[in-house]
This record gives structure tokens, C-alpha cells and sequence, in this order.
């Protein structure tokens, strides 16, 4: 591999990793609030399972920059604009609606991605996609039900999931834009072809709203950025939590 295609391929390693990274600091926030205990272990679960697919695409990435840095300086000890995330995943946990319909919009993403990811062209890849799928199912099961519960549900839950919604759909565009990075990993038979997924997307997205008797918000203006480093006002803060350990007590060891 080319010093230009391993510099690519650590970008893509970022690209996948950090959305999952930056959701499962936002679920962690949630250890102990949940409405429920069963759904409060429920959320950490899915917190421990995204770090836990963060981690095999980080060391990864620490292989193939091969300049001394590790998974943990690789996630923890980047600026801001270094990181790839999304403006989907970095939204706040306003209420449980907010919580889960931004867990609905990713989770519909993430599984088609995966499912793409498994006929990638790059062995580890695919051996990534292959074990997390199967998290990820369980994720998107997860979050439909409660959509579904929450929305056909009691007024005020209808009208909470509704607000929710009309909030976070405009940054579920952002997924299916390809960066370059992406463009050329999906050109090389290594990463997914993003604006393929874009249809099937709206319409499994679509009929689940439907079902939740919740509304498709019209004329949206869909908002950017993310994955090029510019990010909303609520990354900051994240990175703030995130990062505290690592620059209080730099080189520490467990």
C-alpha cells in the first residue's frame, strides 16, 4: 500500500469510527438516567458496544499510520476539526425522544453501512463489519420499537417524538454526502457507496415514522459539515468529557 492510500485509509478508519465514538459518549452521559432500569442498562449497552467497534477500527488505524500513536491517542487527543463525526450524532440529549429518534436516524444508517462494509475489499474491514452488524441489528430493533411505542403512544409522548424529530431530521442528509475520502474508498472496493444507500434509507426511515404515526417533516433544509471537521456548538463540550483523563494526566497507564 502507498503512503497515499494508508494516509486515506487512516481517514476512512476516522470517518467510521468517530460516529460511533461521539454517539457512544452521548448514551454513556445517560448511565443512570434512563426512564427505566431495564432501559437504562439497555443504552449503556449500546454505549459499551459502539466504543467496543471503535476500538477495532482504531488500533487498525494505529497500524496503518504506524508512527508510534495508539488507539487511545488516536481517539482521545485529536483538536476538534480533526474529528469526522457527524452533526446527527453530536446532538444533545434533550429528552428521551431526542435520544431516541437520533438513535433510530443512526441506527437505519449504520446497519445499511455494515452491511455494505461486509463485502469490502479490506480483510479487517470486513471482519469489523461482520462482528458489529450483529450489535447494530439489535440496536436498530432497539430504537424502532421504542419509536414506535413512544409515537403511537400517549399525546404528549407523540408530540415529544414529533419535536424530536422535526429537530433531527435535517442532519440525517450528512450521512449519505460522501467526503472524498469516501468517494475513493468506495472507488477502490473498500468503503460503502453512500449516495446508493441515500433511497432505501428515506424509505425504511419513511414507513417506520409512518407505522409510529409520526409526520415526515417537509421542505427541509438539510445541514452539513460534520465530517469535515466543522462541527455544531455541542462538540466542544463532548470533547471537553471526553478528553479530560487524557490531558490531566498525559502518558497515563491503566
Amino acid at each position: 500500500m502507498s503512503d497515499i492510500n494508508k494516509e486515506a485509509l487512516y481517514d476512512y478508519l476516522l470517518l467510521l469510527g468517530d460516529n460511533s465514538m461521539i454517539l457512544g459518549q452521548r448514551l454513556g452521559e445517560l448511565c443512570g438516567h434512563g426512564p427505566e432500569l431495564e432501559t437504562d442498562i439497555a443504552l449503556t449497552n449500546i454505549s459499551l458496544d459502539l466504543f467496543g467497534q471503535v476500538r477495532n477500527y482504531f488500533q487498525y488505524a494505529a497500524e496503518v499510520v504506524a508512527d508510534g500513536r495508539t488507539e487511545d491517542d488516536i481517539a482521545m487527543l485529536r483538536k476538534e476539526h480533526e474529528y469526522k463525526s457527524s452533526l446527527l450524532v453530536e446532538q444533545p440529549n434533550t429528552d428521551f425522544a431526542y435520544v431516541i429518534v437520533r438513535q433510530n436516524f443512526f441506527d437505519h444508517y449504520h446497519y445499511m453501512l455494515l452491511s455494505k462494509l461486509v463485502d469490502s475489499k479490506d480483510e479487517q474491514i470486513v471482519a469489523v463489519a461482520k462482528k458489529s452488524i450483529k450489535e447494530v441489528e439489535y440496536h436498530l430493533d432497539f430504537s424502532s420499537t421504542w419509536v414506535k411505542r413512544l409515537g403511537d403512544g400517549t399525546e404528549e409522548s407523540r408530540q415529544r417524538m414529533q419535536d424530536a424529530v422535526n429537530e433531527l431530521y435535517r442532519f440525517t442528509r450528512e450521512l449519505f454526502k460522501p467526503t472524498e475520502t469516501e468517494e475513493r474508498m468506495a472507488n477502490l472496493g473498500i468503503g460503502a457507496d453512500l449516495p446508493s444507500m441515500e433511497e432505501d434509507y428515506y424509505k425504511q426511515l419513511h414507513a417506520l415514522l409512518e407505522e409510529a404515526t409520526l409526520e415526515v417533516p417537509q421542505g427541509e433544509v438539510f445541514q452539513y459539515g460534520g465530517k469535515e471537521g466543522r462541527h455544531s456548538e455541542y462538540m466542544g463540550y463532548i470533547l471537553t468529557d471526553f478528553q479530560f483523563m487524557q490531558r490531566a494526566y498525559p502518558n497515563m497507564k491503566w
